[in-house]
């Protein structure tokens, strides 16, 4: 069969041809029809990312769309090694399906489906969201973080603020409050800090960050230094600023009720990240909700893995 295979830890994926899949008792094949390309997507490829354990090669992809054996169309999560998503077939561990609405067309599940669950797997099963609560998202521009405010809301969240650096992006997201930052700026930081003084001090229950790096940094400490007996959950979903690591000082934690957790693969169980998706796929099929795509043939995965995360990639396989 045809894929996108990738020989080695660091290399881009090559179209060529892999051995087809067998089916057993657990392990169902599925006919690929789409695949988004996501940052998770890319670098498990490339064995960068920390869930990553393959050895090479392997087909790229760890999520998509397609049918099984009797015409069920379904979505499926982290296909078994050595195969995956960028396929014209996978194999997949039964457990790992989620059947899609008639109403949601497979490039739009495809493309919804890591970045709808980024944020609802976050709220309900990290945050343990509450309707009537305070949201505050880090890096809402990017598909992930603009979908969070849609969900945010679907939700019942009663203020939604989104931070990120283009203000002009910002102000067309929907959300109550908008904040933008200029971290290389002299005094990036604490201009931050200061614009979020009043929300802090009004409350904020959950921060869904996107960034990391010193944007989440000057969010924490106006937490702390807003004081108080609200309790904030600060979760941590990806590190789109480049900045993997912080130096937070222990203060924060001691002197404030902010609560710092992660969101992603192994923080939050397959079993509850499915049910995070099929969640995602029934609001976007009853609201009608879509994001940007851009859609390119499998034999064009090198071009598609250049492209930008915004909008989504989508490989379109049979």
């Amino acid at each position: 069969m045809k894929a996108a295979i990738v020989t080695e830890a660091g290399v881009m994926p090559t179209y060529s041809t892999f051995k087809e899949p067998k089916e057993t008792e657990e392990e169902l094949k599925v006919n690929v029809k789409a695949s988004a390309l996501s940052n998770l997507t890319k670098m498990r490829a490339l064995g960068k990312h920390y869930s990553s354990t393959q050895t090479f090669p392997i087909v790229a992809g760890t999520d998509g769309v397609g049918t099984l054996g009797d015409g069920t169309r379904v979505y499926f999560a982290m296909p078994t090694a050595p195969f995956g998503s960028l396929a014209e077939q996978t194999l997949v561990n039964k457990h790992l399906i989620v059947p899609i609405p008639d109403e949601l067309d497979d490039v739009t599940a495809a493309a919804i489906a890591n970045p709808g669950m980024s944020s609802w797997g976050a709220l309900v099963g990290r945050a343990k969201f509450q309707a009537g609560q305070t949201v505050l998202i880090n890096g809402a521009t990017g598909s992930a973080g603009s979908l969070a405010v849609k969900i945010a809301y679907h939700l019942g969240a009663k203020k939604v603020i989104v931070a990120g650096r283009n203000a002009e992006k910002l102000a067309k997201l929907g959300a109550d409050v908008a904040v933008s930052f200029d971290m290389t700026a002299e005094n990036g930081a604490q201009n931050f800090e200061t614009k979020l003084a009043p929300y802090f001090q009004e409350g904020i229950d959950v921060v869904l960050d996107y960034l990391w790096g010193d944007s989440a940094l000057a969010i924490m400490l106006a937490g702390a230094e807003a004081g108080g007996d609200h309790t904030t959950k600060f979760i941590s979903i990806g590190a789109a600023s480049g900045q993997p690591e912080i130096s937070l000082p222990s203060a924060v934690l001691r002197s404030s009720k902010i609560e710092i957790l992660g969101s992603g693969v192994k923080s939050v169980s397959m079993k509850n990240l499915l049910i995070a998706i099929k969640g995602v796929f029934d609001w976007a099929a009853a609201d009608k909700i879509t994001i940007p795509t851009t859609t390119y043939d499998l034999k064009n995965i090198a071009e598609a893995w250049k492209a930008p995360l915004t909008p989504r990639a989508v490989i379109k396989v049979n």
